[in-house]
């Protein structure tokens, strides 16, 4: 029995269709991204930054994520504690707690968890907002007027985006490693002076400016990816949440994958300190 082309065609063009769609969306965001940051250096030079709209964003971003980032540094540095407490224990290292710990805290769970908060709080809200703007037609309107929305409503929020996880990450790192202090101390017995003799044996300025570096670059990919959904949010509410979830799953995979990267680069060029 003969097979029609007609029905074998969109079975095999499907694949390959789905595949091109995929990279000209990640098209799409690349140039967006370009020219948002190319116009937001070029705005920042000439001293036409809009200032005032990028404090904004920020404040709001820090205020939609500061208390995520306490409740889940907390439980954070707890779980650390206790898991690194009762290896030590076992091989008699008690006082290499600290070490552990914070370079753990440090070097991975800071700029993941930073990626997560900024991901899940604002990158929803940046995608959320963009999007009723953009099925609106508000977008559009801009563009009618002559406004740019890329240095208007992109560059804004990427550079606020880009200085507020770092801040996170710094508060990340204070409560998760003054609670595995409190639970090395308290209920495991480590004398405190040790606990911090060894933690800043091992941690440095470089690690810090490292995670810092990782929150930054986690931030503003977080921040492009959101604004992108946004602005192609079409098909009325829906599409918009459709854009909101993308942006959130999207964001969080990209951050998880940058920080393998990173990772990597960071144990080719800084090796680990020792004792």
């Amino acid at each position: 029995m003969a097979v029609s082309t007609a029905s074998v065609g969109p079975l095999r063009s499907g694949p390959v269709i789905y595949l091109l769609s995929c990279i000209r969306t990640f098209g799409r965001l690349v140039r967006m991204t370009a020219r948002s940051s190319a116009i937001a250096a070029a705005e920042v030079v000439a001293g036409r930054f809009p200032l005032r709209e990028s404090l904004v964003q920020g404040w709001f971003f820090v205020s939609v994520a500061l208390w995520p980032a306490i409740l889940i540094s907390i439980p954070m540095g707890v779980v650390i504690a206790v898991q690194i407490g009762s290896v030590t224990a076992n091989v008699g290292a008690n006082s290499m707690a600290g070490a552990v710990g914070g370079m753990g805290v440090m070097q991975q769970i800071a700029p993941l968890a930073t990626a997560l908060l900024v991901g899940g709080a604002g990158g929803s809200a940046i995608a959320s907002d963009l999007g009723s703007r953009t099925i609106r037609d508000e977008i559009d309107a801009l563009r009618t007027m002559g406004i740019d929305p890329h240095q208007r409503l992109v560059a804004p929020r990427l550079v606020a985006m880009s200085l507020v996880a770092p801040a996170l990450a710094v508060l990340v790192i204070l409560m998760s490693i003054l609670s595995s202090f409190v639970v090395a101390a308290v209920g495991q017995g480590v004398a405190p002076g040790s606990y911090w003799l060894s933690f800043g044996s091992f941690a440095s300025v470089t690690d810090l400016l490292i995670c810092l570096g990782k929150a930054m670059i986690f931030g503003f990919v977080v921040a492009a990816i959101a604004c992108h959904r946004g602005l192609e949010a079409k098909g009325g509410p829906k599409g918009v949440a459709d854009g909101v979830n993308a942006a959130v799953v999207l964001g969080i995979l990209a951050c998880v994958v940058l920080n393998l990267a990173l990772t990597q680069l960071t144990l080719m060029f800084v090796p680990v300190r020792f004792l």
